[in-house]
């Protein structure tokens, strides 16, 4: 599988860089101004969606309802407190083995490219100097669709110039898994074997390739 691999599309949280906790704490600064509880088990359903998703999410946890203009004013703040923490970000943030494996790929001749529902993505490889190192960065500004819809990974493809047989999912959530096989990819999971079932491959990070 990824000795045949002529594409690479990657995730950006926990698999590039594990920006996860810095997402939580600015939901968690929101939920206290809320009045509810934001746990850590609560943020793993966050894992692989969008913005306005997650919003969504948060507020059944909390049963609450607000208007539309409300909850993208709501998601704005969030996301100034989430680029304040990330602002911070650089190289020693960088998961072990992302740019070794990277690197690799690079002399192999394999196209690279972010699938990303994060509205930062470019900011953030930027921050970890590593934007050089894809061929296309495709992030929540380009596509509408939420994972697990297939759209972010069909677009990167697209770009790539390549075929959904010939790319290789690299994903850390179950959304992001199964946005991959709906593409008609096949999927390196990155996490544990238990909750990434419908993955073809599961490793613990890029750092065992």
């Amino acid at each position: 599988m990824l000795e045949q691999m002529k594409g690479a599309i990657f995730d950006l949280d926990g698999v590039i860089v594990d920006t996860a906790k810095y997402h939580f704490l600015a939901w968690r600064s929101l939920t206290e101004e809320l009045g509810f509880e934001f746990t850590e088990e609560h943020n793993e359903r966050l894992k692989g969606v969008s913005r306005m998703t997650s919003l969504d999410i948060l507020l059944e946890i909390g049963n609450l309802e607000f208007t539309e203009a409300k909850k993208l004013e709501m998601a704005g703040k969030k996301n100034r407190l989430y680029v304040e923490y990330i602002s911070q970000l650089d190289q020693s943030e960088l998961m072990p083995g992302v740019k070794e494996y990277l690197k690799r790929l690079r002399k192999r001749g394999v196209g690279i490219a972010l699938g990303s529902a994060s509205k930062n993505a470019l900011f953030i490889l930027d921050k970890l100097n590593i934007a050089r190192m894809f061929d296309a960065v495709i992030d929540g500004n380009k596509v509408s669709r939420a994972k697990p819809d297939p759209e972010v990974f069909q677009t990167a493809c697209h770009e790539l110039g390549l075929q959904p047989r010939e790319c290789v999912v690299f994903e850390d959530a179950q959304a992001g898994v199964a946005a991959g096989k709906a593409a008609g990819m096949q999927v390196v999971g990155i996490g544990k074997p238990e909750v990434l079932r419908e993955a073809d491959l599961v490793i613990t990070g890029l750092h065992e390739l």
